[in-house]
């Protein structure tokens, strides 16, 4: 249920996509309440129990990295929503497609993260995580580079 993204992961089409736009609707949920504090440590929490839920949900599925595991996206782009915040929607949804891109391309340092952690077991769990988070910095320097642009 956590690995898959309490079922959005499950879509037959687009799953990581479907895992984000999840993690969208729950960030904007949830932030209404939520202080800073709240969301460093739902997000330290989260990526412990996400490493531990990939780990698990990989051994049972027998794929290293299923692609129905989408916990990794919803961490990943709550953390780049909560560091852009407060954000109008059009930011949001910049944010959102670049995430996507930098996720599903593996480019550059992405690519690299998910090569290097790739397999089985905890190290292949974190690299189920890492590639994520590492799309999530890229997204935060693009997004950094456009407003440095447009003021």
């Amino acid at each position: 249920m956590i690995a898959l993204g309490f079922g959005s992961g499950l879509s037959p089409k687009a799953p990581g996509t479907v895992g984000t736009l999840w993690a969208w609707l729950t960030f904007v949920l949830l932030d209404h309440g939520a202080t800073d504090t709240h969301w460093f440590f739902l997000l330290v929490s989260g990526t412990l129990l996400g490493w531990w839920a990939s780990k698990l949900t990989s051994e049972h599925l027998g794929v290293a990295d299923s692609g129905h595991i989408v916990v990794d996206e919803i961490l990943a782009f709550w953390l780049v929503l909560w560091v852009l915040g407060p954000a109008t929607w059009v930011e949001q949804a910049v944010a959102f497609g670049l995430f996507r891109f930098f996720d599903a391309v593996k480019w550059g340092p992405t690519a690299w993260a998910d090569r290097h952690f790739k397999g089985f077991g905890w190290r292949g769990a974190w690299g189920v995580m890492f590639d994520d988070f590492v799309a999530a910095g890229m997204t935060l320097l693009a997004l950094a580079a456009i407003h440095r642009v447009t003021g």
